[in-house]
């Protein structure tokens, strides 16, 4: 008989900590709407203490999700514990996570205790949370570079206390798979309780192997949940990436002999909803979801493929969402057909003038764009979402001039706080020209660090998708925006942008 691998999913907590990658309620809870059609075994939707806006993240996420365990970061204490059970209580199935460093660096560098101040700190922690929840996850942060005989007494002792799964993270990314998977076994064997949990993995991507890790830990070391998140997103060079985990254990059924409870035909709507709520393009090359992973270029892969599809690919493209039949909707489809369509790609409104206002976004898309694609659809509603959310500034207009030997010039019309305002500016191109008009009235002193374009689809009739990073007073925000006209899609982003940086959320710095 078969074990089950659990999947543990942390794109809107670790993911979220990415530079800019921060998203609004209503977009966290979009995708945990999808993560819960994906099927993913444990949601962790955010750290609850951190903020007021991240607390009700998870009560939002935990009242509204029924198929998934919620789960919520915390620091080892009692604060902390008691605002993740608070956040938590409308949950069908809910778990605390409580993380402490371990590693005698971290103990001394950052949190200035000695070990048998931590040992004792671990199993309070833990003894508390038990008391408050049935379902306790206990993580050593940096728990690879620990002392091996520290971290043993200190997770036997949080296992006594009731602590149901113990993950071990590779938070720097340091591991190597060979070696964290034995470190994994050797806690296992050396720890006479280890049975009574449930191990897990949490590996980082900045040496380029943390699925390499993760399986190794799961496959030499015998843990039993890996951690991981949507396209990999997260701080640095990332985390583990669920659909890469998911598919090589799919996949290579043979070797790792696990089941997986994951609707894996969900992983692409997943994937193009992070990367276009969060502005983080995937890669073409990327495994699973990147745009040219089941495209054969040469000669000799196309002959094969033709001929027999398992020449040259390995699992399905129709497996994990890819489909032949691109084109779902056009100008002539109606409400219903759209509203369908909504719930075909995991998108949920909660009222009918929410459905109804986007789609007169759509009917107007359609107007200008023969043929609308999932990832328009997907581009409209998060634009919608912002709308709602009666943010700061919003576009309205844009005009602008631009011809060889002439200095391009822009205006544009938008709002601040319901009030119509106009910007006019010259500039080095019309992008440059129609965000110095926006920013001419804003004042807002970001400096742009990132300007980036992608297109939604296919052809030059697609929707361009234009990321925008700003930087200001050590905040880092990332603004979406989208349109058939890259220039508006930019002056829309660069309000999306300015929305987050006017968001004052305090954020606590959490475990990698």
């Amino acid at each position: 008989m078969t074990e089950k691998l659990i999947i543990f999913d942390t794109t809107l907590r670790d993911g979220e900590q990415s530079p800019g990658a921060s998203m609004t309620r209503d977009e966290k809870l979009r995708i945990a709407r999808q993560l819960e059609r994906l099927k993913v075994d444990v949601i962790e939707a955010g750290f609850a203490a951190s903020s007021n806006g991240d607390f009700d993240c998870v009560k939002s996420i935990a009242n509204a999700i029924k198929d998934s365990t919620i789960c919520s970061l915390a620091r080892a204490n009692d604060r902390d514990i008691s605002r993740a059970a608070e956040a938590l209580q409308g949950a069908a199935s809910a778990r605390i996570h409580i993380f402490l460093a371990t590693s005698a660096l971290h103990m001394e560098k950052k949190l200035r205790m000695s070990p048998e101040q931590v040992f004792e700190q671990a199993k309070q922690a833990t003894r508390f949370a038990r008391n408050l929840m049935g379902d306790i996850e206990f993580s050593p942060e940096d728990g690879y570079r620990s002392d091996m005989d520290f971290l043993c007494r200190v997770l036997e002792a949080v296992i006594a206390e009731g602590a149901s799964t113990i993950n071990v993270p590779d938070t720097v990314g340091y591991a190597v798979p060979e070696l964290y998977g034995n470190f994994i076994k050797t806690l296992r064997e050396r720890i006479p309780n280890s049975d009574k949990a449930i191990w897990s993995v949490h590996c980082h991507n900045d040496l380029g192997m943390a699925v390499a890790n993760s399986l190794a830990g799961v496959q030499i070391g015998g843990a039993r949940q890996v951690e991981c998140t949507i396209n990999g997103l997260g701080e640095r060079a990332g985390n583990c990436s669920l659909e890469e985990i998911v598919m090589a254990v799919k996949t290579r059924k043979d070797y790792f002999n696990l089941d997986l409870g994951i609707e894996t035909k969900q992983i692409l709507a997943a994937s193009r909803m992070v990367s276009q709520t969060t502005g983080f393009v995937v890669q073409p090359n990327k495994a699973v979801v990147g745009a040219n992973a089941f495209a054969h270029a040469s000669g000799i892969h196309q002959d094969g493929v033709l001929k027999a599809r398992d020449t040259y690919e390995i699992m399905r493209a129709e497996d994990v969402g890819w489909s032949a039949n691109k084109i779902v909707l056009g100008k002539l489809s109606g409400r219903n057909a759209f509203k369908q369509r909504l719930e075909e790609l995991g998108v949920q409104m909660e009222s009918e003038s929410e459905i109804n206002a986007a789609f007169a976004k759509f009917k107007e898309l359609a107007d200008r764009k023969s043929d609308i694609f999932d990832e328009d659809i997907l581009a409209l509603v998060s634009e919608e979402s912002l709308l709602n959310d009666k943010e700061q500034f919003a576009f309205v207009s844009l005009a602008q001039h631009s011809e060889t030997g002439e200095r391009p010039h822009a205006k544009v019309v938008f709002t601040v706080s319901g009030q119509e305002v106009r910007g006019e500016s010259d500039g080095n191109g019309p992008v440059d020209a129609s965000l110095k008009a926006i920013e001419a009235h804003v004042k807002s002193g970001a400096e742009m660090v990132l300007y980036s374009v992608n297109a939604i689809s296919g052809s030059t009739e697609s929707q361009g998708e234009v990321t925008v990073r700003l930087q200001n007073s050590g905040r880092v925000v990332n603004g979406v925006g989208s349109d058939p006209d890259i220039v508006v899609a930019s002056a829309k982003a660069y309000l999306s942008a300015l929305n987050k940086l006017q968001s004052k959320s305090d954020r606590v710095a959490a475990q990698g």
